[in-house]
């Protein structure tokens, strides 16, 4: 399975790559794993719900530029589906099951992602009800990826 995650903007923090390192590594073990990082856009707090929306639609030009036709985008959206663990396991292994072996996570920038890529996206999956800082959201969604292999080949981790 190749999985690929797309995210917008650059991690600068040391103890948030050394965590993506990590699960890249755990993760090789299971699926090739593509990480592709775009430029954010500047903001400002003052900005215009307009404003807001053209910085998404750059962004959005930026991230469509590493997604294919045949891709099987996962947008992570405030407003997407809760799932458990087993649950994104489960959703995970049926997508290979069916032939969708090539999966692609989008995470947005500070500002979410664009209405475009959300419409584009062939599910939206949420963490939280909670914002969570994009480059933090990267390190939790290897995570859970490397626990729904774990599931998948009932290898145990911890509950």
């Amino acid at each position: 399975m190749n999985i690929k995650i797309i995210t917008v903007g650059k991690i600068k923090e040391k103890y948030l790559k050394s965590g993506i390192d990590e699960y890249r590594k755990r993760l090789s073990k299971y699926a090739k794993v593509d990480i592709v990082t775009v430029d954010d856009e500047k903001t400002s707090e003052g900005n215009s719900k307009t404003q807001d929306d053209i910085i998404k639609n750059i962004e959005a030009g930026r991230i469509k530029k590493h997604i294919k036709d045949t891709d099987y985008l996962i947008a992570l959206a405030i407003d997407g589906k809760n799932l458990s663990s087993t649950d994104l396991a489960d959703y995970i292994e049926k997508l290979g099951v069916y032939g969708r072996g090539n999966i692609v996570f989008v995470i947005g920038g500070s500002l979410g992602l664009s209405d475009e890529i959300l419409q584009r996206a062939d599910y939206k999956l949420s963490f939280s009800k909670m914002t969570f800082p994009h480059q933090l959201m990267q390190l939790i969604l290897l995570e859970q990826i490397y626990r729904a292999f774990r599931i998948i080949k009932n290898e145990p981790y911890h509950k």
